[in-house]
């Protein structure tokens, strides 16, 4: 309990603030934030700067080598703008090249499973449509801080020293992201003189510089040197897109999420399911909670497995996926005493290593924003003299023809990474997201019932212990299909008996640590006032003015 407070799960109050808010994984990076918006910038502005030097901080989790997600809550048009900025697979690289060499999965790292990293795009793309500031000025910062050092993070270093031993085998990380052979350790001081060199390229250049300029030639004779197969033409031909976002109302309120190739249409789809139960009746962390909550989780999860993929190649039927009446036929599947060992997908017709951020300035703008190496600090491919790591986001393709995410030349893959946004009688409420691999869409659904269901302030309902299921169908690998009912991790917080009650119904519970996720959120108050909750479970903050 909260000694101040005396609310059940909070482990502070939240932050609020008149004018503007930034919540990130990183104390410095929300300073940053805070910084463009007291010199002027836009929401965009803030959050550009900040996933700038969010690469640098704090790369166990992102950098200019991976993928962009985005909404964006416009005020002067009031509609929320979506941009998907993930990349594609290699064009040279064949389902058919798998085959021939025996591969039944995509490596984790190498060459192999790297994609067209994304960010660098997206960054360019927000910021023409709601930029104020140069790019140069929202670079700026992290260029400094990357030339003259910053002191490693806690939670960062424990990742970082996790990621060495893994990634030092793959050319050019050793030599940019060790000190002599070893991860920095906390409060060490961090440089990235290559990294600065890279940015300040791209604040000159533009995003062309990045895609077809000197950067991208290094990329392409380093891929052509290590058996790698990303090239010049890949990263000129690069494009991310604006999308419309998808949304369902859940009592009330309208919970947006990106359509595929991620994975948000299932936390839309949990949501549905959830809205039948009565959840007035049933308490927080009791066993119908969870029970319902997980059951849900998992006919969510075997459509994720079936129908997410690259719309460009196989378009899900989201209409259908989302309708009230499907998920009335899917929720009359949950025994409400018995957990489901299997469960197929309907509509007959994860581990990710992430940052999220979100910012809100003084003119109403708010920003939720995701980006990602995936796995660890990505596939461990770092060009000498660059300072960044390649994503190795293409692992989640599937090596199995006539797949929806089978691999294909040209083609996005699965995507986990997230961002999410609440609107309240199409007024924004709340921008948040929670990373972490599969956990994201349960972190999202578990944000908003905490919320809507259970009444908690916005640093209580990130806070509050949370599920995690785990071993589903998933739409990546060798599809090996759920037929045990998967495990369930509860985080500390959940009573002794609700476990009991919990395995008497077919629960397979097993201790984890660190597979909870992390949040951050803002919220708009009706007077306009900013509230801010950042993650207990991460080195973030969350801060105004």
């Amino acid at each position: 309990m909260d000694r101040v407070t005396g609310r059940e799960f909070a482990t502070r109050s939240e932050v609020i603030a008149p004018h503007a808010m930034a919540a990130t994984s990183h104390p410095l990076a929300t300073q940053i934030a805070l910084d463009v918006l007291k010199a002027g910038g836009s929401a965009v502005d803030a959050a550009i700067a900040a996933n700038a030097a969010l690469g640098l901080m704090e790369p166990t989790g992102n950098g200019i080598g991976g993928d962009l997600f985005a909404i964006v809550w416009d005020p002067k048009t009031q509609k929320l703008h979506a941009y998907n900025g993930s990349g594609r697979s290699p064009q040279a690289l064949s389902l058919q090249w798998f085959q021939d060499n025996g591969y039944q999965d995509i490596p984790p790292h190498g060459p192999l499973p790297v994609t067209v990293p994304g960010a660098v795009d997206g960054w360019f793309a927000l910021h023409d449509k709601f930029g104020k500031r140069k790019m140069s000025d929202n670079l700026a910062p992290t260029i400094r801080y990357a030339r003259e050092g910053h002191p490693v993070h806690e939670l960062i270093a424990y990742y970082w020293n996790r990621s060495v031993p893994v990634l030092s085998k793959w050319p050019g990380f050793a030599e940019q992201f060790t000190v002599d052979g070893r991860a920095p350790r906390k409060g060490e001081l961090w440089k990235n003189p290559n990294l600065a060199r890279t940015l300040e390229k791209i604040a000159k250049g533009g995003r062309d510089a990045f895609y077809k300029g000197e950067i991208a030639r290094q990329i392409d004779a380093y891929f052509k040197a290590n058996d790698g197969f990303l090239s010049y033409e890949d990263l000129a031909a690069h494009q991310g897109e604006w999308v419309a976002p998808v949304s369902v109302n859940y009592r009330g309120v309208d919970v947006w999420e990106l359509p595929p190739n991620g994975q948000g249409i299932a936390a839309l789809q949990m949501l549905n399911i959830l809205e039948g139960f009565d959840f007035s009746r049933i308490a927080f962390g009791s066993a119908e909670h969870v029970h319902l909550f997980v059951e849900a989780k998992k006919l969510a999860f075997a459509d994720r497995a079936r129908w997410y993929a690259d719309p460009a190649f196989a378009p899900a039927p989201l209409e259908q996926l989302l309708s009230e009446r499907y998920a009335s036929e899917r929720r009359a599947l949950i025994n409400p005493t018995r957990a489901a060992k299997a469960v197929d997908a309907g509509a007959k017709l994860n581990q990710g290593d992430t940052i999220y951020l979100t910012v809100a300035d003084g003119e109403g703008m708010m920003v939720s924003l995701i980006q990602s190496n995936y796995r660890g600090m990505g596939s461990g491919m770092a060009v000498p003299g660059l300072g960044f790591i390649f994503q190795d986001r293409g692992e989640q393709f599937v090596l199995k023809a006539g797949h929806p995410n089978s691999f294909a030349p040209g083609k996005r893959p699965f995507h986990t990474i997230i961002p999410a946004f609440i609107t309240k009688d199409g007024k924004p409420w709340v921008s948040f997201g929670l990373m972490g691999g599969a956990m994201q869409p349960q972190g999202h659904v578990q944000i908003v019932m905490n919320l809507v269901d259970f009444g908690m302030n916005l640093q209580e309902a990130g806070d509050a212990p949370r599920i995690h299921h785990d071993g589903s169908t998933e739409p990546a690998g060798q599809l090996a299909e759920m037929q045990d009912g998967g495990v369930l991790n509860l985080e500390t917080g959940f009573g002794w008996e609700v476990i009991r009650d919990l395995q008497r119904r077919g629960h397979n519970i097993e201790f984890a640590d660190g597979v909870f996720g992390g949040y951050q959120a803002i919220m708009r108050g009706d007077n306009g006032v900013y509230y801010g909750a950042s993650e207990s479970r991460k080195d973030g903050q969350a801060a105004g003015y």
